[in-house]
């Protein structure tokens, strides 16, 4: 996973969505897909539900899962076949990390900026005018952070449902929420590369490479010396237990700890509230004047949350399971940038992608706010976790009906 800069100050970005520009960006962005990451070939499945809802004149959430960093890219080149802009919800730290031109072109493609850790006002009334309003969906990711896991759905945090909620009661035309799975393949064989990305690692981690193990165990090796350290570090000693136990042991230690010194209620959360509840905490009084010793252990515990969730995107027996080339490689994604702080994962070979949408969820205006945001948000979880087992049921090896970009167009 990639850090963010948490302890800057949040600013915020408006869309300038121009379809003019959506158009002419067209080349660039399936350029960047087809040569930076290899992505060369894309099927859309069920894009006649978000042709209906259009068509019939509805405020359109489309709700995709979030495994990679171009899955949005790839996203909108079905929409380019449709003719379709779209707006994007993006992370704040996105535009500050980004240059001028990257800044200017996601603005003119929709994307706006917000700040997931507070309470961007701002943001959600715009993200609920779009709903409203406007003729072209938006796009929110309710995962939120980049798991590189393509064949399970993390929590989902309550924000898309808030917005389509929020959006209804105000609307005079119908919200839906559309459920969208998102799901890659590789087309050639990734093993020579993730066998070089290996010796990347334990070189990096003076291991040395044995010549009688499989990558798989070769990754179980890696992580266990990975553990040990960071439960030295953090608890004094190695735990005990499975590896899935020793994660969650030592992501309860730093989070009770953190909670303790902060004075926070325990709760019973996915790890993922957890930590966004302590990071508003933390990110709320960076501003506030305090002497260096402070603003210094803040930014430490940020480092610490920021561990927590790189340990909560390791999935329980993700690879024991059922340990795919996918799953192999993915795995292989996150260790790139957790250890070797990689912005972006090698690309190991060609790949494709399948897009598929969901029957639309009507939003009703009279639902209570709290539970039914609560519910809407499960369901929609579930939904686009049953989209993705439907891929990997069929998995798409042969041809199917949709629409298919078969390759994407030079630029």
């Amino acid at each position: 996973m990639n850090q963010q800069p948490y302890g800057l100050p949040p600013r915020w970005w408006e869309p300038k969505l121009t379809p003019s520009i959506v158009k002419l960006s067209r080349g660039l962005r399936n350029r960047t897909l087809r040569h930076e990451q290899q992505l060369i070939r894309i099927r859309a499945q069920g894009v006649e539900h978000l042709e209906r809802s259009l068509a019939a004149g509805y405020g359109v959430l489309i709700t995709p899962n979030h495994s990679a960093h171009y899955d949005w890219a790839a996203l909108y080149s079905v929409a380019d076949q449709i003719r379709q802009p779209l707006y994007f919800l993006t992370a704040w730290q996105v535009f500050a990390t980004s240059n001028w031109f990257h800044r200017w072109l996601m603005q003119r493609i929709g994307c706006f900026s917000i700040d997931r850790e507070n309470s961007d006002h701002q943001a959600y009334r715009k993200a609920t005018q779009i709903l409203r309003e406007e003729p072209h969906p938006l796009v929110v990711f309710p995962e939120g952070d980049i798991y590189h896991i393509n064949d399970r759905t993390t929590p989902f945090h309550e924000g898309a449902a808030s917005i389509a909620l929020g959006a209804a009661r105000r609307a005079s035309r119908p919200i839906v929420m559309l459920p969208c799975a998102i799901k890659f393949w590789y087309i050639d064989d990734p093993g020579k590369q993730m066998e070089r990305s290996m010796a990347r690692l334990e070189q990096h981690l003076h291991l040395g490479q044995p010549s009688n193990m499989s990558l798989l165990d070769r990754i179980y090796r890696l992580a266990q010396s990975v553990m040990a350290i960071k439960e030295l570090k953090y608890a004094g000693r190695v735990g005990s237990g499975t590896f899935r136990q020793r994660t969650t042991q030592l992501m309860e230690h730093i989070l009770n700890r953190l909670e303790a010194e902060h004075s926070l209620d325990a709760i019973a959360a996915p790890t993922p509230v957890r930590v966004q509840r302590l990071r508003r905490l933390l990110t709320a009084n960076m501003g506030c004047t305090q002497n260096a010793e402070s603003t210094t252990r803040r930014v430490r515990q940020l480092e610490d949350l920021f561990f927590v969730i790189q340990l909560f995107s390791y999935p329980d027996n993700y690879l024991g399971k059922h340990p795919t080339i996918e799953r192999l490689a993915e795995t292989m994604d996150k260790l790139e940038e957790d250890i070797l702080t990689k912005p972006l994962p090698s690309i190991r070979g060609r790949r494709r992608a399948v897009i598929q949408f969901g029957e639309p969820i009507r939003v009703g205006q009279h639902m209570k706010r709290n539970s039914h945001v609560r519910n809407l948000t499960k369901k929609l979880q579930r939904n686009v976790q049953s989209l993705l087992d439907e891929m990997n049921e069929t998995k798409h090896h042969c041809a199917v009906a949709g629409k298919s970009l078969k390759s994407l167009p030079e630029a």
